[in-house]
């Protein structure tokens, strides 16, 4: 193997770099040591890539192909022009950074942590935080407040509707939810600053929930308070959902506002949808953006051995912890195949990457060819896999994640079952990951003697005589299947009005007006957001919350572990970012 080969295949693609990394240079190699993230937060797969050596030519994507990945040109509203500029002016200066800071900082002092298992709303007592917060959001913005029809349900959960002048208009639905992961308490000491003090050290507002997913939401009610300080009145209707238990999976929160936003307006009743998701960040050479327009399917499997008991002094060939040990090497020795398919979300992604400079050039030719040669295909594919977490997202995984057996050192164990996490992917289904699950065990259920159940069905005979029985089942609650793939074409007009919207708010935070400033490229969530309840609504849902995560090397700071912060310049774009949304869904000829 040639030593390009050698240094391509060490960082491509790779971990993010730390902090400070910069760039090697010789005659004829450059080092690329920034990553793109491609997110979800949270909640979403982080994975980032480089390269140093094989370098191609960089071509803008106009001489690459501009059926490769095309991109739009900015968004920049037009009737709504002179407040746009009026906002742009005041988002920049330093009073509105403190405002936004005191905003921001607030929210985070108030703990609305969500746990697994909680009970019902109104039965545990941990749910009544909420109502503090709910207190501090009545403060903090009185005339969105004021202004729109503010529906509670579930108690905490909030549905906000700014009514537009024109009923005939599908409305804008933007989500971010209230709740925040919990903070252990054996790692309050290793926190810069406490989790809930929301500290501004000058830079960054530090606690939880300045980034997942606090800013979010305060970020959209910072945009609509400002906008109705300059007595902004929508064309479009502009809804607001709230969820208040994201970070555990959204059952009582947005699972219940799911109903009431479909009665509101029905199904396919939205013009488009934006919730948290990935953001921007440095790849080969280039800012791209991710906006997710899929999350994988989710499935939890359990495995359970039943076998006799009895007296350890005298034991059978195998115990149930035992056979069930077999099972779960199997089960790692035969990970999910794997291929990018055309026409995925991360095929797309993989195309998008042609029009960055410091892509290998190789690389460059086969994802090019990739559309049209099988060939070039595989090649692509082979060199992509070489990151592990690429990988992981375009196919369907496999965590062993929890295993329990046997009550007392002397007795044999009756019982034995592990818990399998699965990922599905975009191209797959639950169906066909039960089925996977199901013929990869019937051998040793065989080679053991025992009566094999899977998911409900009887897979042995029934009446012949066994040693002991093998379950599978769905562990605690039901797979979820891969979401919709939301539309992306050159006639999908919101995935087209989110890009010029996403560049035209990177471009005015920066004073820049160039087209190739950075680039879109559809993403892909490994985890799963509130969404997940509202495929109904529209078609067209998209993941995204234009953070920078990748700003100078690092991922996004802190989410969902300690010293968790936010670049408040980021938090006051995050602002802009919705604000130039608004505008621009409110004067365009969405439906």
């Amino acid at each position: 193997m040639s030593t390009t080969n050698e240094k391509t295949n060490e960082f491509l693609p790779g971990i993010l770099p730390p902090r400070g990394t910069g760039r090697t240079l010789s005659s004829r190699r450059t080092v690329a040591l920034r990553g793109l993230v491609v997110l979800a937060t949270v909640f979403a797969s982080t994975f980032l890539w480089k390269v140093p050596y094989g370098i191609g030519p960089y071509h803008t994507h106009q001489e690459v192909n501009a059926d490769i990945c095309p991109q739009v040109s900015e968004l920049i509203p037009k009737s709504n022009g002179a407040l746009w500029k009026t906002l742009g002016d005041t988002y920049e200066t330093d009073a509105f950074k403190m405002r936004a800071v005191d905003w921001l900082a607030g929210a985070v002092r108030i703990p609305t942590e969500s746990y697994d298992q909680m009970g019902p709303v109104g039965t545990d007592p941990r749910w009544e935080k909420f109502g503090a917060f709910h207190d501090y959001l009545l403060k903090a913005f009185p005339l969105v407040h004021a202004s729109l029809e503010v529906t509670k349900v579930n108690t905490y959960g909030l549905i906000y509707v700014w009514k537009g002048t024109s009923s005939s208009l599908k409305p804008l639905l933007l989500a971010a939810h209230q709740d925040v992961v919990p903070v252990e308490e054996t790692t309050i000491d290793q926190w810069q600053y406490p989790p809930f003090s929301g500290h501004f050290d000058g830079e960054r507002v530090w606690g939880r929930g300045s980034q997942d997913d606090k800013s979010g939401l305060i970020g959209i009610m910072s945009a609509m308070e400002n906008m109705l300080e300059n007595k902004f009145q929508p064309t479009r209707t502009v809804v607001l959902a709230s969820g208040f238990d994201e970070e555990t999976s959204g059952l009582h929160g947005a699972q219940m506002l799911a109903p009431v936003l479909l009665e509101m307006f029905g199904e396919n009743g939205y013009a488009m949808l934006v919730d948290e998701g990935s953001g921007y960040g440095e790849q080969f050479g280039r800012v791209i953006a991710t906006p997710g327009i899929s999350e994988k399917g989710y499935l939890d499997v359990m495995i359970n051995v039943a076998s006799p008991g009895g007296h350890s002094s005298l034991p059978p060939h195998h115990t149930s912890i035992g056979i069930l040990a077999d099972m779960l090497v199997n089960i790692e020795r035969n990970p999910f195949e794997v291929h990018l398919e055309r026409g995925s979300p991360t095929y797309k992604i993989a195309q998008c990457l042609v029009h960055t400079p410091d892509l290998p050039a190789s690389l460059r030719r086969d994802i090019i060819r990739a559309e049209y040669n099988e060939l070039a295909l595989r090649r692509a594919e082979q060199e992509l896999f070489k990151n592990p977490m690429f990988k992981s997202l375009v196919g369907t995984t496999q965590a062993i994640d929890l295993i329990h057996g046997g009550v007392k050192v002397n007795a044999l164990p009756e019982q034995a079952w592990a818990v399998v996490n699965h990922r599905i992917s975009t191209q797959s289904s639950v169906t066909a990951t039960k089925g996977r699950d199901t013929e990869l065990l019937i051998s040793l259920a065989s080679q053991f003697n025992l009566s094999y159940t899977a998911f409900g069905a009887r897979i042995t005979d029934a009446d012949a005589p066994a040693f002991g029985t093998l379950t599978l089942s769905e562990a605690y609650t039901h797979g979820l299947e891969p979401a919709p793939v939301s539309p992306t074409g050159h006639d999908a007009v919101p995935y087209q009005l989110l890009s010029g919207t996403i560049r035209a708010a990177y471009n005015s935070h920066r004073g820049l007006s160039d087209d190739d400033s950075l680039i879109i490229s559809p993403g892909i969530m490994s985890g799963n957001t509130d969404t997940r309840y509202y495929w109904k609504l529209t078609e067209h849902i998209f993941r995204y919350g234009h953070t920078d995560g990748a700003s100078g090397g690092t991922i996004i700071s802190g989410v969902h572990t300690v010293n968790e912060a936010i670049k408040i310049s980021n938090f006051v774009e995050m602002i802009r970012f919705f604000t130039t949304l608004i505008l621009n869904v409110d004067e365009s000829e969405l439906p």
